[in-house]
């Protein structure tokens, strides 16, 4: 894993009340003392602030689901990066499956929405993955091409140092199943040579690519020997403070 520092981030997506969250948050951050691994969670965007205000002592960083790409205007409904950094946040979670499933995104709005998150030094996550067609069908290295190419078009390698990528297969997003350990490996893989092609050595080397999908206690340590598994984007079992410092501290 070369230098990188691994980053365990958990997508709280649309689950818990603002009591709900605080009271997982303040639990994680007991349960979480840890100096060598990064950590954030991303809830839901009305317990942002009093999330923020119960894990700022602690190793605990706080992350948005989504953002727009406007500093502000008549967009209602929408978050500005401004926005989230004022409420606390330091990374932002884009182009999510679920977003891009249900809400329309594509590779072009995810691609303003870095511009728009790096302009405000947020670090964007960048979610990619294939559908389980797309990998029956032997697609998934094009699908996933597309999406870094189209998605960090018009970037400077300088511009994306602190950019990072989440490999989610979409086909095992809640399903239970979860890409093997060699899988993983082999889309990591792809996509470090994908930056290194477009984008030259060193960002390669420094980016770091997590993965995401059906991530628990039990098969994190296996995920995290590979050598380009550099963290995980975890849902599910995020939700419980135990379960998830317990993936944290795997």
């Amino acid at each position: 894993m070369e230098n990188r520092r691994p980053l365990i981030a958990g997508n709280w997506k649309m689950f818990k009340t603002c009591p709900e969250a605080v009271e997982t948050a303040m639990q994680l951050a007991q349960l979480v003392n840890i100096n060598t691994v990064d950590v954030m969670i991303a809830p839901q965007f009305t317990a942002l602030v009093p999330v923020s205000d119960v894990i700022k002592e602690s190793c605990v960083s706080l992350g948005a689901q989504n953002l727009f790409w406007e500093s502000e205007g008549a967009y209602t409904g929408e978050i500005s990066p401004a926005m989230l950094v004022s409420a606390g946040c330091g990374y932002v979670i884009i182009g999510h499956s679920e977003r891009r499933q249900y809400f329309g995104e594509n590779d072009d709005s995810v691609n303003k929405k870095i511009k728009a998150a790096i302009r405000n030094n947020l670090i964007p996550i960048l979610c990619v993955g294939e559908s389980e067609k797309n990998r029956e069908s032997k697609e998934t290295f094009n699908v996933l091409d597309r999406q870094i190419t189209k998605g960090l078009e018009g970037f400077s390698s300088t511009a994306l140092d602190t950019l990072v990528i989440a490999y989610e297969p979409v086909w095992a997003i809640g399903t239970g199943k979860t890409a093997t350990k060699e899988q993983a490996q082999e889309v990591h893989r792809f996509l470090r040579s994908m930056v290194e092609k477009i984008f030259g050595n060193i960002l390669a080397k420094s980016i770091r690519i997590l993965y995401g999908g059906s991530v628990k206690p039990d098969n994190i340590k296996e995920l995290m020997e590979m050598p380009d598994v550099d963290g995980a984007l975890v849902g599910g079992a995020s939700l419980d403070a135990k379960t998830f410092s317990e993936i944290i501290n795997f």
